[in-house]
């Protein structure tokens, strides 16, 4: 088995950011189910575009659903055996929005038994990296998966609202939408966006636009309700998924902003209207203002020194 080599189609696939323009998100977090002697070739292909996390069984696997830990799963068709099966339909039951990749990576014996069997547990994605372009393939199956996310669907919906806005809030509202869990107050949204916070909550302020706390908040209850369209993820695993201090402060934040219980919000909301939520209060209403507004601190005809990743160290 050979480790899979990077090429020109790869790099013009390559999950960088381009200087002047918004930050991709973090490449994805891959929870595997592999032989050990499959590992470090699924570490070479994913090298830039995923980071696997290897695990021993199915059990693993949902505890790091669970924990909200993982992004997509990549199972070895090898080791997809029989008493495997049970389980790892359980896991597609409880996690129906996480991908699940299954991976032909050696000559398996009985291909179309396995792959029947597979497919009863609700798994539909087989890649077969034997070929040539399979490792290429999975890599942009990931991405494409990663793409259509609540983040992505948020970032193109924010455009179609507001078509003539500049390219200054959107590159906020991107940064708003794709930054990592961890930026959960304005201090560190603004060091994401490469501003001031004083700076920040100014030009909000005098904008007469809803506070950019708020913006980040809803925000946050987005992705919150898009962890929810999984079964398996409970409120505490959706509060430390991301980086709420307990799930009682998440309980807390649900409350305030949308006026329901944690529980309530975990049933009735989805990523998608958690989003109609977030356009309808700080969006619509303010539309006239949002279209001239400069957040970043950039004025007409302009160009901010973008590209370098803000920090977010605390």
């Amino acid at each position: 088995m050979h480790a899979p080599t990077s090429s020109a189609s790869d790099a013009a696939t390559s999950p960088q950011a381009a200087p002047g323009t918004s930050p991709v998100p973090a490449p994805a977090r891959v929870a595997t189910m592999l032989l050990p002697d499959e590992r470090g070739v699924v570490d070479a292909a994913g090298r830039g575009y995923y980071e696997a996390r290897h695990l021993d069984s199915v059990d693993e696997l949902l505890r790091t659903l669970r924990e909200g830990a993982a992004d997509a799963v990549v199972m070895s068709l090898s080791r997809c055996i029989p008493r495997e099966t049970h389980g790892v339909a359980r896991m597609v039951r409880e996690f129906p929005r996480v991908p699940a990749v299954a991976l032909l990576m050696t000559d398996v014996p009985r291909v179309p038994e396995a792959v029947l069997s597979l497919g009863h547990t609700g798994v539909r994605r087989i890649v077969d990296v034997r070929r040539p372009h399979g490792w290429q393939e999975l890599r942009v199956l990931l991405s494409s998966e990663r793409g259509r996310g609540i983040e992505r669907l948020a970032c193109a919906r924010l455009r179609e609202v507001l078509p003539d806005a500049s390219d200054e809030l959107l590159e906020f509202f991107d940064r708003l939408f794709l930054a990592p869990p961890r930026v959960s107050t304005v201090q560190q949204l603004a060091r994401w966006c490469d501003t001031g916070a004083g700076m920040l909550m100014s030009r909000f302020f005098r904008a007469r636009l809803p506070a950019p706390k708020r913006y980040l908040s809803m925000a946050r209850l987005v992705r919150a309700a898009h962890y929810f369209e999984n079964p398996g993820y409970s409120v505490t695993s959706v509060a430390n998924a991301l980086e709420y201090s307990s799930p009682q402060a998440f309980g807390r934040h649900v409350q305030s902003l949308v006026g329901i219980n944690a529980s309530a919000f975990r049933r009735t909301m989805s990523g998608e209207t958690m989003l109609a939520h977030f356009l309808d209060e700080l969006v619509w209403p303010h539309r006239d203002q949002l279209r001239a507004f400069r957040p970043l601190g950039g004025v007409p005809g302009s160009t901010r020194p973008r590209g370098r990743r803000p920090s977010t160290r605390r």
